[in-house]
């Protein structure tokens, strides 16, 4: 297969220097958490304010690193096991996050944002709006409990 290659467009700014959460809260009162876009992008940012929610993705720049294992140790599971896509490991064959954070201004070329699980300096790679076609109505616990 062909490499490929993505360039960030911007960064993101959080409170979270060395550990972030592994899933984002949209009342986290840490933040601010802001995506803040190179400024060739800001004209991109037209009508995204009517959206409640956007999706980011990022590179986790800072994950361990993939080490060929296809296994995850979740630590909800206690010292268990599943498969590595069955998991939400930052350390994958291709570290990127995904979050949905609230959209709450944009200010510019800055986006603030509810929560996100994103260290403070991240690369973000892109920013799409959420909509009603982006939820599913059952989605299933997998191996997950108590959610």
């Amino acid at each position: 297969m062909n490499e490929i290659i993505y360039r960030p467009i911007g960064l993101i700014h959080s409170p979270y220097i060395d550990m972030a959460p592994f899933q984002p809260k949209e009342g986290d009162t840490k933040g601010p958490f802001v995506l803040e876009l190179l400024p060739e992008y800001e004209t991109a940012l037209q009508d995204l304010e009517y959206f409640r929610y956007v999706i980011v993705l990022f590179h986790i720049d800072r994950a361990k690193g993939y080490n060929g294992s296809n296994v995850a140790h979740p630590p909800s599971l206690g010292g268990g096991t599943v498969g590595l896509f069955a998991s939400r490991s930052p350390n994958r064959p291709n570290p990127i996050g995904l979050d949905v954070a609230r959209l709450l201004r944009i200010e510019g070329n800055r986006i603030y944002t509810s929560g996100l699980s994103a260290l403070d300096g991240t690369p973000l790679i892109d920013v799409k709006p959420y909509t009603k076609r982006d939820s599913k109505p059952d989605p299933g616990k997998g191996w997950i409990k108590g959610h």
